[in-house]
C-alpha cells in the first residue's frame, strides 16, 4: 500500500489556519485539521466550519474531530467542503451514524482510537476488514471506515512524544486487517514514522515536526524518505 504524509494543523483562528495551510500546500495533497472542543480533550481550537465555505485551498482538507457527539456536527463540516472526516470512537455512542452520514454525503471517514482504548472497541466497525476500502474507493459495507487512525499519545496538544507501545497496536491491526488503511498520529518524525510504517501504518500524520521546521518542504521530504 502506498505511504502518505499528511501535515496536521492546530490553529486558534481562521487566519492562523490559512497561514499554516499555505506553508504546506505546495508539497502535499491533503491537510489534516485538528478540531478540539475543550471538552473531549483539554484544549480548544478553531472550530467554525462555516468559515471554510468560501475558502479554496490548493489541497484537500480532512477534519479530525476531537469533539464529543460528532454526529451532531459532522454535517456542518461536510457542508463546509471537508473531504474526509475523522472522529473518535470514544466520543460517540453511535459511531455507525457518523459513518452513515459520511457515506450518504460521499465523504471519506476514519475512526480514531486513543492509546488507552482497547482495539476491540472498533472491532464491530472493521471486522469485515476486506470490505473497508482504502482511501478513494467505495466501501462494500455501509458502516466500514476508510481508515483507522491510531493515536500514539493522548490527544489534545501538539509536540507530544510517540509512545513505543503504539507499534504493537499497529502490528495487531495490520495482522487482522491486511487491506485496511492505518494511520498514526502524534510524535511523528523520521525515526518514529519509519518504525510506524514497518509496523504496518501507511498514513503518517505529522504536525510539529513539519510546521515547526525552518524548511517545511525539507521536513516533508525527510518524512517521505
Amino acid at each position: 500500500m502506498p505511504i502518505e504524509i499528511i501535515p496536521a494543523i492546530i490553529a486558534k483562528n481562521f487566519t492562523g489556519l490559512k497561514e499554516k495551510i499555505k506553508k504546506v500546500e505546495p508539497y502535499v495533497k491533503w491537510v489534516h485539521i485538528d478540531v478540539m472542543d475543550g471538552n473531549f480533550v483539554p484544549n480548544f481550537t478553531w472550530n467554525k466550519p462555516e468559515e471554510l465555505k468560501y475558502y479554496d485551498p490548493g489541497v484537500f482538507l480532512e477534519a479530525h474531530l476531537m469533539i464529543r457527539e460528532p454526529e451532531k456536527y459532522v454535517e456542518d463540516w461536510i457542508e463546509a467542503g471537508i473531504k474526509r472526516i475523522i472522529f473518535h470512537i470514544e466520543a460517540t455512542s453511535d459511531p455507525k451514524r457518523v459513518i452513515k452520514i459520511c457515506r450518504e454525503r460521499k465523504v471519506e471517514v476514519g475512526v480514531a482510537i486513543n492509546p488507552v482504548t482497547p482495539l476491540n472497541a472498533i472491532e464491530d466497525l472493521i471486522k469485515t476488514g476486506w470490505a473497508c476500502p482504502p482511501f478513494g474507493k467505495e466501501p462494500e459495507g455501509p458502516y466500514c471506515p476508510n481508515m483507522v487512525l491510531v493515536m500514539a499519545n493522548t490527544p489534545g496538544f501538539g509536540g507530544q512524544e510517540f509512545k513505543p507501545e503504539t507499534l504493537e497496536r499497529i502490528k495487531t491491526l495490520r495482522g487482522l486487517y491486511p487491506h485496511l488503511t492505518i494511520g498514526v498520529d502524534i510524535g511523528m518524525n523520521p525515526k518514529t514514522a519509519k518504525q510506524a510504517v514497518e509496523a504496518g501504518a501507511n498514513v503518517i500524520v505529522a504536525g510539529s515536526y513539519i510546521l515547526n521546521s525552518d524548511d517545511v518542504e525539507q521536513a516533508i521530504e525527510e518524512l517521505k524518505k
